[in-house]
């Protein structure tokens, strides 16, 4: 498990409880600087993250993932997409690309788009949240 706050992720490990015996190792860093070990995950899960990296960051990042996945892993990201380009959230200066926008960031860290899921069920008026498998 990645996070940036160490207070993140020891609460995480509180509320885990008995299935956090199952996260091998907590890291206290940004996902920019974040390099998983070589040859290591069946799966990689990105959630809700995407949005605080740049498009190069984003790019980079996913090419250590790739490093990072043992033969047929794979890498998943679920994040809010916005209709169309690229969306400025002046709260906390993250961002919400469009669909397009995070398939050419994924053609260009070297991946293969295995599937494209939309979440059933959220408001029309809130982003809408896709799961993009890939390797």
């Amino acid at each position: 498990m990645v996070d940036v706050t160490e207070d993140f992720l020891i609460k995480a490990k509180t509320y885990l409880g008995e299935e956090g015996r199952r996260v091998r190792n907590y890291f206290c860093c940004g996902l920019q600087d974040f390099s998983p070990e070589p040859n290591s995950y069946d799966v990689i899960w990105i959630q809700w993250v995407i949005g605080h990296l740049t498009d190069q960051h984003l790019a980079e990042f996913l090419r250590r993932c790739k490093a990072g996945l043992r033969p047929n892993g794979i890498i998943v990201i679920k994040d809010n997409m916005a209709q169309e380009g690229v969306i400025m959230d002046d709260v906390d200066s993250s961002v919400c690309r469009d669909q397009e926008v995070v398939r050419r960031i994924v053609r260009h860290a070297g991946l293969n788009l295995l599937a494209e899921e939309r979440q059933e069920n959220f408001p029309d008026e809130i982003y809408q949240v896709y799961s993009f498998a890939m390797r």
